[in-house]
């Protein structure tokens, strides 16, 4: 891959997904485009880079943006999110929608569900405490290939170890073959949508939100993407609304939108 073939790939990354990619990631983007190139007939990822140039194959390019996403996810990723949403999230925007009765939560980025169904198993266990509440989950991303995978709601051994409580596995999955299915009513909770963090939410459809996970994916945006992506998630949040990000995530320094909380660590809520 040439020069010329690197600096499109590249803008072409940032302008569809926001994702920030830098020479010295070469080994990445032929490593996980190589195949891609392989699978479509291309001796190599510049040939292949070449063709999607010359041909502007939307197929072709949802299928890079696809490749070329991070999906490193598991179940219940650094506990303490859902904790908290159990502990006090939930029961403090019940508190603020007990007229409606009506709660929604998003799950931004969900890649292939993990966090989704860790949400839905929380909000599951909480049991009588929501009887007569309508919970909405909506779980999003912008890689095709992994909707269709949290949808299918299967997963592997090796998956279900990671982060899974025992009891929990054995309450709300089925065995099946060499792996594990979410029971259909986990997978009921959820609504998956595919949506790209960088399109508008209103004209998508999006919102409004009590609680937004978005959590582990900013971290591969530059500064003025997340900028720009936190002023999207703020006009799609109620105003008790919380924002929940990734441990090496904050809104500090780049939005105005959200507030610290005191006492808080990647958890934040809308400016008064």
């Amino acid at each position: 891959m040439n020069n010329l073939e690197f600096d499109y790939l590249k803008q072409m990354l940032y302008e569809r997904s926001g994702l920030v990619v830098t020479p010295e990631k070469g080994y990445l983007i032929e490593s996980r485009l190589a195949p891609l190139a392989r699978r479509n007939g291309l001796e190599s990822v510049g040939r292949f880079i070449e063709e999607i140039r010359r041909t502007r194959d939307e197929a072709l390019l949802k299928q890079i943006v696809d490749a070329m996403t991070t999906n490193e996810t598991l179940f219940f990723r650094d506990s303490w999110p859902f904790e908290r949403l159990r502990t006090s999230l939930m029961p403090e925007v019940m508190a603020m929608t007990k007229a409606s009765r009506r709660i929604r939560i998003w799950s931004a980025a969900c890649s292939s569900g993990q966090e989704p169904y860790s949400l839905a198993m929380t909000l599951a266990e909480m049991g009588p405490a929501l009887a007569g509440w309508q919970v909405e989950i909506v779980a999003t991303d912008i890689s095709d290939a992994m909707l269709a995978r949290a949808r299918a709601g299967r997963y592997s051994l090796f998956e279900v170890s990671r982060g899974l409580p025992e009891h929990l596995l054995r309450k709300y999955f089925l065995p099946e073959n060499d792996g594990w299915q979410v029971k259909d009513s986990l997978r009921d909770m959820i609504e998956f949508r595919r949506y790209n963090l960088l399109e508008d939410p209103h004209a998508s459809g999006m919102g409004p939100f009590d609680i937004v996970f978005c959590r582990n994916v900013l971290i591969y945006f530059d500064e003025a993407t997340r900028r720009r992506v936190f002023s999207s998630l703020s006009k799609v949040m109620r105003p008790w609304g919380y924002l929940c990000l990734g441990g090496a995530e904050t809104v500090v320094g780049i939005s105005d939108a959200f507030r610290v909380l005191s006492g808080e660590r990647g958890l934040f809520g809308l400016a008064k």
